[in-house]
């Protein structure tokens, strides 16, 4: 495998062409390693050392514990092209400090070194005295090393003055304390980084933590939220915002789920309002897009399959639908007209009203687009396209209010509905016992309901108007896209319908 720099912005490898070309070869080292187990103060010093070296790369994900033996540093960083003997700390090229990428390391320079080899050469002995110390083995290290021509200060000694001699011995005593505190800095900093890498809200945030997402997103894993961003992250915009395509989704999500306000999801993510409502707008409409499909009309023999034993108890194996409305509250309009076909008298607020089918297994295979809440349960039954699904031997379960039973017979199929006493005093024993069949599983509908608004609860506020209104060059609305994807976000999740039923 080719050898490669881990300093960042360095692109030094070990086939390197240019390198080739011009016959100099480019060393590659290895992050040094502590030495616990020698003397104290060379276990000092190396741990120092190492700590230097870690600092100066500044890569987060190599820390004083966890060095990859791949990562290696290559010559280009060393004055000399080489590390330095790892006793010298007051060597410039003790640790890299050449062309880091990054300015949180300052570059070592060799003046000081330099002045520093002038004085121990004026000490030494002329002639036969034997050099005894670290210091003298140590500058043996030293005038072994190959010097670059940055290094040109041996062939030109400098003129050492007094106060020279002063000011270098002052910083050579601070130097290992220096780099101890910088070394000491940069791993703080790098625990920084990680900690408020937590906080962010990306995909660090809530990988590996189901709970967090079923909470922000109502997904009930972070494999299926990477599957959904998957699936329309080739649709979403590839923009240099601040905010990445998993952020857009996450924002969404949190809407639908927390009813955020626009203001406080924008202050979480560090953007404007004008650029979280967009975002909002656009990721609604491409969800709706790619997750519509999931909402969909099951063939027969796919229901037959998996039938609760309730429903065949009490029906048979035909029941293919059960269908019920629900409501929005909306804000009033300024049109007279449009506040008289939004006002319901049955919740005595302006409302929107949506016709929801689910099969016998809880999931949602039907969804209407939203009708003012003026209109009755039986026109939206009939207009809506419902009917169009049915199939000769079906039977549909609904309320009293979708009184549709010649429209169903229409179409080949059976609508079974609560009894109605018909001027008679009181219902007979078989309507009785029929209709409380009816709503033992009528029930389903209506916790699938309940589910969908405690799921997603920006059903349960007052809709704005701007929602209502259809979008440019389609006959829907905003509000209509939003229901649809919260109910194929719903299908992705466990059947609240088979877990009652496995309950009972």
């Amino acid at each position: 495998m080719a050898r490669s720099c881990c300093i960042i912005n360095c692109t030094s490898r070990a086939n390197d062409s240019c390198v080739k070309s011009t016959g100099n070869a480019i060393g590659f080292h290895q992050i040094l390693a502590w030495k616990r187990n020698c003397p104290s103060h060379v276990s000092e010093v190396t741990k120092r050392q190492r700590m230097a070296w870690i600092a100066a790369i500044g890569r987060p994900n190599i820390t004083f514990e966890n060095t990859p033996p791949h990562m290696l540093v290559c010559s280009k960083h060393f004055h000399k092209g080489k590390p330095a003997y790892e006793m010298l700390e007051c060597d410039p090229d003790w640790a890299p400090s050449l062309k880091l990428g990054h300015t949180d390391f300052k570059a070592s320079t060799t003046a000081r070194f330099d002045r520093l080899k002038q004085r121990s050469k004026s000490k030494q002995p002329r002639k036969g005295s034997r050099s005894s110390g670290a210091e003298t083995a140590h500058l043996g290290e030293i005038h072994a090393a190959p010097v670059t021509t940055e290094t040109t200060a041996e062939s030109q000694p400098q003129q050492i003055t007094p106060q020279h001699e002063d000011e270098d011995l002052q910083e050579c005593k601070m130097c290992s304390l220096r780099l101890q505190e910088i070394a000491h800095l940069q791993e703080e900093n790098l625990l920084l980084k990680k900690e408020l890498s937590k906080k962010k809200l990306d995909k660090e945030f809530l990988k590996d933590d189901n709970s967090k997402v079923k909470f922000y997103t109502g997904l009930p894993s972070f494999a299926l939220l990477m599957g959904v961003l998957q699936q329309i992250s080739p649709s979403l915009p590839d923009t240099d915002r601040k905010i990445s395509q998993f952020q857009m989704l996450l924002l969404t999500l949190m809407r639908l789920r927390l009813n955020l306000p626009i203001a406080h999801i924008a202050h979480l993510f560090d953007i404007s309002r004008t650029t979280t409502s967009t975002l909002f707008n656009i990721t609604v409409n491409v969800l709706y897009a790619h997750l519509s499909p999931l909402v969909h009309w099951p063939g027969r023999h796919c229901i037959q399959a998996s039938m609760p034993h309730q429903y065949v108890e009490m029906f048979g194996d035909r029941v293919t639908v059960i269908i019920d409305c629900f409501e929005l509250f909306i804000e009033s309009a300024q049109n007279l007209r449009a506040m008289a076909e939004t006002y319901s008298t049955y919740k005595s607020r302006h409302t929107m009203k949506y016709l929801i089918g689910i099969t016998p297994q809880g999931t949602i295979s039907f969804i209407s687009k939203g009708w003012g809440g003026r209109t009755s349960d039986k026109r939206i039954a009939e207009t809506s396209g419902f009917l169009q699904k049915l199939s000769p031997g079906d039977i549909v379960l609904a309320d009293r209010g979708f009184d549709i039973r010649e429209n169903v017979a229409l179409m080949g199929a059976t609508l079974k509905i609560p009894a109605f006493t018909r001027g008679r005093s009181q219902l007979q024993a078989k309507d009785v016992e029929d209709t409380r069949k009816l709503a033992h599983v009528r029930i389903h509908v209506e916790c699938v309901i309940g589910c969908l608004r405690s799921k997603y609860t920006i059903q349960n506020d007052t809709i704005c108007l701007g929602f209502v209104v259809p979008c440019e060059g389609e006959n829907m609305t905003l509000l209509d896209k939003i229901v649809a994807v919260s109910r194929a976000l719903t299908n992705m999740c466990p059947s609240v319908v088979v877990k009652q039923a496995s309950d009972e």
